[in-house]
């Protein structure tokens, strides 16, 4: 029978939060040949919902009404600027309680955590969600355990994500336990996704945190690393190529990145191999993968990847690759004064 899915949707909500797991699943059907999944948008009433973008939805049920839809497999609640709103409302708080006791899996694309944590349906579980509001979630929801950087987190059958994308990666982590990583790779490659990230996967790269820090002539020259960070950039061609000496080019690199254009490089290299390795199906051999990324040989990678990452290639591999069962269990402690949830999803 094909797993019936429902995504809840509201005025104001955010589209791709939407679209992006919907398209996962659309997708497996198609690639399959078969009707693996039946979806279903619910919103207050069957029509249109729109969305924080302007663009419309066309809800087919009422969330009020799932019962008449037999027996649920899978809710996600959507994200958005609207979920302020929602999280008012009492009787959508019940609805969801009422499903959160019959379905298989419940869960949340970016701030439709809040939905629900406010339903009470998070208590003693790991969540998390946008980056942004990591911080509120933990403040206003002590009880749950807010997992700060993580791209999604699966608790005792409750499904949490970050923002926007990570909801396509949550959608393929639920195709891959149901059909396995051959569909969910399928999948992946027809959406034209580089990889299926793990759960356990940071939010953000510290590369590309350090690219958003640099100014001016170093930020372009960042650009064109990340664009081919596999070619030969040499020290003084890199100077060259923003008019400096590679004397003011490394002091570029101390003063804005408090690094050196050499260890910056081997860094952006070494991310490059984490994610090839990740996305192989099977473990590949590091001799080869460290001659792609200019790493030296294998035992060179292996002692970056400890010194970087805490952990050796082939542990990586195992807790982070395609069959891995990564789990982040880091709370978030944060005191700050929770802020309104802004316009993101």
């Amino acid at each position: 029978m094909p797993h019936a899915v429902v995504i809840l949707a509201y005025p104001d909500c955010q589209l791709l939060d939407v679209s992006g797991p919907w398209q996962v699943f659309a997708s497996a059907n198609d690639l399959s040949g078969r009707k693996l999944y039946r979806l279903h948008l619910a919103a207050d009433a069957p029509g249109s919902v729109a969305t924080n973008g302007g663009l419309p939805l066309l809800a087919d049920t009422a969330w009020s009404d799932l019962a008449s839809l037999g027996p649920l497999d899978t809710l996600l609640v959507a994200g958005g600027r609207g979920i302020v709103t929602q999280r008012q409302r009492p009787a959508l708080l019940a609805a969801l309680r009422d499903q959160a006791r019959q379905v298989r899996r419940l869960g949340s694309i970016c701030t439709g955590a809040f939905l629900l944590a406010e339903a009470g349906l998070l208590d003693g579980h790991q969540a998390t969600t946008h980056w942004r509001h990591c911080a509120q979630l933990a403040n206003e929801h002590p009880k749950i355990r807010v997992v700060p950087d993580a791209l999604y987190v699966e608790s005792g059958g409750r499904f949490t994500s970050a923002g926007v994308t990570a909801g396509i990666d949550l959608a393929l982590s639920l195709l891959e336990a149901d059909h396995g990583s051959t569909l969910a790779g399928q999948v992946a490659r027809e959406l034209v996704l580089f990889l299926r990230r793990p759960g356990g996967q940071s939010q953000f790269s510290e590369v590309l945190r350090s690219q958003n820090r640099a100014q001016g002539a170093l930020r372009k020259l960042l650009d064109r690393l990340h664009a081919d960070p596999g070619a030969p950039h040499r020290l003084e061609a890199m100077a060259e190529s923003i008019g400096v000496t590679p004397r003011h080019l490394s002091r570029l690199f101390r003063q804005q990145l408090a690094t050196t254009p050499g260890a910056y490089l081997t860094r952006l290299r070494l991310e490059q191999a984490r994610l090839a390795l990740v996305a192989s199906e099977r473990s590949p051999p590091l001799e080869p993968l460290a001659r792609q990324w200019h790493l030296g040989g294998a035992e060179q990678l292996r002692r970056l990847f400890q010194r970087h990452y805490g952990i050796s290639p082939s542990l990586y591999y195992q807790r982070f690759g395609p069959k891995g069962t990564a789990s982040r269990s880091e709370t978030a402690t944060s005191t700050a004064t929770a802020p309104s949830l802004p316009n993101d999803g």
